[in-house]
C-alpha cells in the first residue's frame, strides 16, 4: 500500500489524513503534537459548522485526531527537521529528531511561519547573504564563514548541514540557551543580536553588547521548521511567503501537496479542513496514476 506522510496535525493535516486514508493509502501524520499549533491556543470556537455550543480549540483538535485514528491513521510525535527526495527521486524522506519516514507522497500542513527576527539587516539582505535553507544554499558558502540564528534542534540541524561546506559555522542563539548538545566543530555565541550588516552582501553580525563577528552568510532557523521552510528544501515554489499550489493543492513538485495556513488566504478552520480534504484526495489520485 502506498504511504502518505502528512506533516502537521492541525485541522488541515487531520482532514488530509482522513481523506487519504479513506482513499486507500497508508497514512502517517507526524507533528510535535496537537497542543502546539494555533488552533490549540484558541480559547473557544463559536463559528464552526455543526457546533451548537462553543468548543475549545484543543477539544476540536482532539475530536479530529480521534476520528482519524478510528480509521487507522498513525500519529507520530516528533519534530520534523528536513524533507528530501529518496535515492530514486521518486519518493521522499521525512526526517525528524527520532524518526525517518519514507513516503510516496507528502502533504505539508504544518501551518504558517509566525516567528521572525526583527533586527536591522535581515530583510535587507535576503538573497544577499541571508538565507532560510541550508540544504539549498550551502554550496554557495564553500570555504566561507557562516552563522546560523536559532537555538533549537532545527538550528542545530541546519548548522550540521553547513559543516561539510563552510570553513567556519557559528550558532547564534540570541540570548537563549541551546536546546541540545552542540558538536565541538560548531562555535556558539549566546549574546543578544543587534543587526546584520554589510555592503552589497552580508559581511558582519553585530551584538547588543557592541561586539561583532565577520560572516559571509546568515541562515535563519528559528524555532521549528514550518511548512514553508520544508518546502524550500525541495525547491517548492513560494508566493508572498506562502506555498504556491494549484486548485487541487498540488505544488510544483510532483507528489508534494500543501494545505492550511501555509498556503495563505483565510486563516480559518473551515478553509483548512477544505484544503486538507482536497490535498488528501489529490494525493491518492497521484499515487494511483503513478502505479
Amino acid at each position: 500500500m502506498a504511504r502518505v506522510v502528512v506533516i502537521g496535525s492541525g485541522p488541515a493535516g487531520v482532514s488530509a489524513a482522513l481523506y487519504a486514508r479513506r482513499g486507500g493509502a497508508e497514512v502517517t501524520v507526524v507533528s510535535r503534537g496537537g497542543q502546539t499549533g494555533a488552533l490549540a491556543k484558541a480559547h473557544l470556537i463559536e463559528n464552526y459548522y455543526g457546533l451548537a455550543e462553543p468548543v475549545s480549540g484543543a477539544e476540536l483538535l482532539r475530536r479530529g485526531v480521534a476520528g482519524a485514528q478510528r480509521l487507522g491513521v498513525e500519529f507520530v510525535t516528533d519534530e520534523v527537521l528536513a524533507l528530501s527526495f529518496d535515492e530514486s527521486f521518486t519518493g521522499f524522506f521525512v526526517e525528524g529528531r527520532q524518526t525517518r519516514l519514507a513516503a510516496d507522497s507528502v502533504i505539508l500542513a504544518a501551518g504558517a511561519a509566525r516567528s521572525s527576527l526583527k533586527i536591522p539587516g535581515i530583510r535587507e539582505f535576503e538573497g544577499k547573504g541571508v538565507s532560510y535553507c541550508a540544504v539549498c544554499d550551502a554550496y554557495f558558502y564553500r570555504g566561507k564563514t557562516v552563522a546560523v540564528i536559532g537555538a533549537g534542534e532545527y538550528a542545530l540541524h541546519e548548522a550540521q548541514v553547513l559543516l561539510p561546506h563552510a570553513k567556519r559555522v557559528i550558532l547564534l542563539t540570541d540570548g537563549a540557551e541551546p536546546a541540545a548538545a552542540i558538536p565541538a566543530k560548531i562555535e556558539v555565541r549566546t549574546e543578544r543580536l543587534a543587526a546584520v550588516a554589510g555592503g552589497n552582501r552580508v559581511e558582519q553580525v553585530h551584538f547588543v553588547d557592541g561586539s561583532t563577528i565577520l560572516a559571509e552568510g546568515v541562515f535563519l532557523a528559528l524555532g521549528t521548521a514550518g511548512s514553508t521552510e520544508l518546502a524550500r528544501k525541495l525547491g517548492i515554489m513560494l508566493e508572498d511567503s506562502h506555498i504556491k499550489t494549484d486548485r487541487h493543492m498540488a505544488t510544483n513538485v510532483p507528489g508534494i501537496f500543501a494545505a492550511g495556513d501555509c498556503t495563505g488566504g483565510l486563516l480559518q478552520v473551515a478553509k483548512a479542513v477544505y484544503e486538507g480534504a482536497e490535498a488528501g484526495l489529490a494525493a491518492v489520485k497521484f499515487l494511483r496514476e503513478k502505479q
